[in-house]
């Protein structure tokens, strides 16, 4: 017989609400339905039980880079966002040249295969010069579908998405390309108008790339983007909640209009996520991370994030005031549903994935669990 383990006490997030006093009971690395007598149990009273958190958009943490690190380094990475809760992570890539693209969809294809990542998202180089942010400008391209299909076919069935400025050239025939291949076409790093980021949500785009970030601003006679990425039922939109990406009110603005099922929080996460303060790189330009804030030496752009994601959970449960089922739904099943993984991942249910997050009353994360093991124990005195 599997061990099992009985975490026993706690408010527990599921699909259908909030069990007060609840139990999740764990046999070997899933989530099971019932424990035999006198399996161990531990007591999590005033704690809270969610679903571990799914991040379908972060290039990196602890110090490595899932763009341009060794395979250990992106391990690396990975396993510090794991110790901030988050159990499913997609690795993002910034633009670079396309046989390096190539080579690195390749290499982290294979991390995919083995369970280690959930997939491959190249953030570029199919975006616009107009809304660069920290991206060289030097190697962007238009979407021509031949290059899109390039990189899908490198990724070896692993990509998961592939953010675009559709209105560039070849920007819509390569959202149906990848749509008819399973892969999420994501609008970002755009210039489009409003009709344009129609056209390409009826193409089969699905989701916004950090919205409100790298597009134009929301105006009241020439909309732009983000009305009708925030109109359409059809997307789903990313959100970085770090408090320097977005205004409360923006984020605010966001949920309500999205409402919790069209919302996904990511990380945007660069190297310096779970490491500290000091000089980076990102694809090939120089980053500053000072008082936790990322930004390029060279022109002051916001450079990804140094978040994860259990202080977006906590800033969202706290400051933003959200309902913690709702922020359990963007920050795990959401993504999950998307990536695909939602059988396996994203929610506490028998037959899932026994990926755990224990966060205490003041939602402060105090233990993980990743296929039934723990990376951080709930148990240990010294957990922070």
């Amino acid at each position: 017989m599997a061990d099992h383990q009985v975490l026993a006490g706690a408010h527990v997030v599921l699909p259908t609400g909030i069990v007060e006093n609840g139990r999740v009971i764990v046999e070997g690395d899933r989530i099971t339905g019932s424990a035999p007598e006198g399996a161990p149990a531990i007591d999590l009273t005033g704690h809270w039980l969610v679903p571990g958190f799914v991040d379908m958009h972060n290039h990196g943490g602890g110090g490595a880079s899932f763009t341009s690190g060794t395979v250990d380094e992106v391990l690396k990475g990975v396993h510090t966002h794991r110790l901030h809760g988050t159990t499913t992570v997609v690795a993002s890539f910034v633009t670079g040249e396309m046989d390096f693209l190539t080579q690195r969809a390749g290499l982290l294809s294979e991390l995919a295969e083995q369970g280690e990542i959930a997939g491959l998202h190249f953030e570029g180089p199919f975006i616009s010069p107009c809304r660069k942010g920290a991206h060289d400008e030097t190697l962007l391209r238009d979407p021509d579908p031949a290059d899109v299909r390039k990189l899908i076919d490198a990724g070896r069935g692993q990509a998961k998405m592939v953010t675009l400025a559709t209105e560039l050239p070849g920007g819509i025939d390569s959202v149906r390309l990848l749509a008819e291949h399973g892969v999420i076409a994501a609008i970002g790093h755009t210039d489009a108008t409003y009709e344009q980021t129609v056209a390409a949500i009826d193409a089969g785009a699905t989701v916004a790339t950090h919205l409100y970030n790298a597009m134009p601003t929301l105006g009241h006679r020439a909309p732009g983007p983000i009305a009708a990425l925030l109109e359409d039922e059809r997307i789903t939109v990313e959100l970085i909640n770090d408090g320097t990406h977005l205004h409360p009110a923006a984020l605010e603005l966001a949920f309500h209009h999205a409402g919790p099922q069209r919302v996904a929080f990511i990380t945007d996460a660069m190297d310096a996520a779970g490491f500290g303060d000091g000089h980076y790189t990102l694809g090939s330009l120089a980053v500053e991370v000072k008082d936790g804030v990322a930004r390029l030496v060279e022109g002051d752009s916001i450079a990804g994030s140094t978040l994860t994601l259990d202080r977006a959970f906590k800033r969202a449960a706290t400051i933003d005031g959200l309902p913690v089922d709702a922020v359990v739904q963007a920050i795990s099943a959401n993504p999950a549903r998307l990536l695909g993984v939602y059988d396996r991942v994203g929610s506490l249910e028998p037959g899932k994935d026994a990926d755990i997050v224990v966060l205490d009353a003041e939602f402060t994360l105090k233990g993980v669990m990743r296929k039934g093991a723990w990376i951080v124990d709930p148990t240990d005195a010294t957990t922070v």
